[in-house]
């Protein structure tokens, strides 16, 4: 990600078409805790650090861009978005699916407190959205 012989963009598609897949394999049944998406945020950022490099400032001195200036240039279009539009996505076809098929069976609670269930985490990312 670092090397000059490939332009910006195709380091970029690189990225979204073959790293991003990998580390989000699954994310669909994922209930994410704000650690998770914390850790998330610092892998993209500094993939995306490597990407697009450092910035020469007005007095010619470098330094590396900041987490507001990498979602400028992806257009926001961060890996925490990317799960939740998958995980919405997912409930379409969950909700379309036969009462008998297996994704409509699990859930089963375990002893303890009450873990956050998928459904109850997806239902939160629709009314924020």
């Amino acid at each position: 990600m670092k090397t000059r012989a490939l332009h910006r963009n195709s380091k970029l598609k690189t990225y979204k078409s073959l790293m991003r897949p990998v580390v989000t394999y699954g994310c669909k049944a994922w209930t994410l805790t704000t650690r998770d998406e914390q850790y998330l945020k610092i892998f993209e950022c500094r993939i995306l650090t490597k990407i697009f490099g450092p910035v020469q400032n007005e007095d010619g001195s470098w330094r590396i861009r900041m987490n507001h200036e990498l979602n400028k240039l992806i257009e926001n279009a961060d890996i925490v978005r990317f799960i939740k539009r998958r995980r919405i996505a997912w409930l379409g076809h969950v909700m379309r699916m036969d009462e008998t098929r297996t994704p409509k069976r699990v859930g089963r609670r375990i002893r303890g407190r009450p873990r956050k269930r998928w459904i109850e985490d997806v239902e939160e990312d629709i009314q924020r959205m």
